[in-house]
Order: C-alpha cells, then structure tokens, then sequence
C-alpha cells in the first residue's frame, strides 16, 4: 500500500479573496506536498516502512534523530501539510471561536489576543523553514510551539498538533513576498477554520488515516 496525495476541502481558487491565491495553492499543494509523497513512498520498502501508520512514522523517524530525517523529511511534511490543508476554509480566521476552544485556550493561554501573538511569534521566530503550531501538550493543556524543517510535535513527543502553520517560503512568497509577518497574521484572521480546530481538540489531535 503506499501514501497518496488527498483531494484539497476546497477548490485552487478558494482561498484567492482570503490571501492564498491559486497558483500558491496548484504549487503547494500538486507540487511540493505531491513531491513528499512520492519521495515517501519511494522509502517504504528500503526503510522498512509498510503497515506503519503515518502518525508511528513520524514518531519513529523523530526518536531515531539524525538517522530517521531521511523519512522524517518526508513524512513528517506529508502530514504536517494533511493537518495545514484541513484547518483552513474561504471567509475563516476572526475572534469567533466555538466555546469548548475558546474557553480552553482563555484558561491555558491567556486568552484569544495572547495565544495569537504567541503564535505568530512562534511562525515569526522559526529561522529558516518551518511551522508553527497549536498542540495538545501530554499534561492535556494547550500549547503553542514551532518546529524545523518537515518536523512536528508528533516528531518530538510534545503533543498532538490540532492547528499548523507552514512558514516555508513557498507556502506564501507569492502572496506576501518575504513578509512573514503579515502571511501569520492573514493566516489567523482569514483562514483558520476554527471549527475544524475545536473539533481536533475533541478528539485529541488529527489521525491521518494514511499507512504505509
């Protein structure tokens, strides 16, 4: 069985009045994250990778360290994007949070305002590639973290990831130039689908449903 590139939740050109114009999402998505699954698959015999569950690869890989980034590079960026795609919608971000999240992160957080700058400072402050990200931390609490490169919070056993933000240059050059800034802050008051989020919190994180 090998992993495969799922279908967007919407169309290229949904997400243009919000942003994240067509030809950011045909090469994001049909090009670069097509290009982790097809690398990912090329590795699932030699790495010894067929049966696991996205989610256990990605956990293996990152307890392997240097000696699992081969996969992990892969891996871990299909499913970060899988969770990228899932989270946003045409007309989201805004302060209007359904009241289990809001409420969560008021008592975890701070507040909506605090957590929105903890988090643009996490995309912000990531040197180079990467993401930031909203977690479910293993003490159930809520928490705001970045990783490197095709990382995630799976990779290194801080939580389940249930919001991500790609601060690869690829995923907004062509909307916002080299101003990082201003992608995270459209990002969260454009796009998150905080619907979707609530309901990843609900159910402890995302389960990509993909095997090797």
């Amino acid at each position: 069985m090998a992993f495969s590139l799922p279908a967007l939740p919407y169309s290229t050109n949904a997400l243009a009045a919000n942003g994240m114009c067509q030809e950011t999402l045909e090469l994001h998505h049909g090009k670069h994250h097509n290009a982790y699954v097809t690398a990912l698959n090329g590795l699932i015999e030699a790495k010894g990778l067929a049966g696991k569950s996205l989610e256990a690869i990605c956990a293996e890989a990152g307890k392997a360290g240097a000696d699992g980034l081969p996969v992990l590079n892969q891996a871990g960026q299909h499913y970060n994007h899988i969770l990228f795609w899932h989270v946003m919608q045409p007309g989201g971000g805004g302060d209007v949070l359904p009241g289990a999240l809001a409420a969560k992160i008021d008592s975890d957080l701070g507040g909506l305002a605090a957590f929105k700058e903890a988090f643009k400072q996490a995309g912000v402050t990531q040197f180079g590639s990467g993401w930031a990200w909203l977690i479910i931390g293993a003490d159930g609490k809520l928490k705001v973290t970045k990783t490197p490169n095709g990382a995630n919070p799976i990779s290194t056993g801080e939580g389940k990831p249930i919001l991500g933000v790609d601060v690869w240059e690829h995923a907004y050059y062509l909307d916002f130039r080299n101003v990082r800034p201003n992608y995270l802050d459209n990002f969260l008051n454009k796009l998150v689908n905080w619907e979707v989020v609530a309901d990843l919190m609900g159910k402890g994180g995302l389960a990509s449903g993909q095997s090797a």
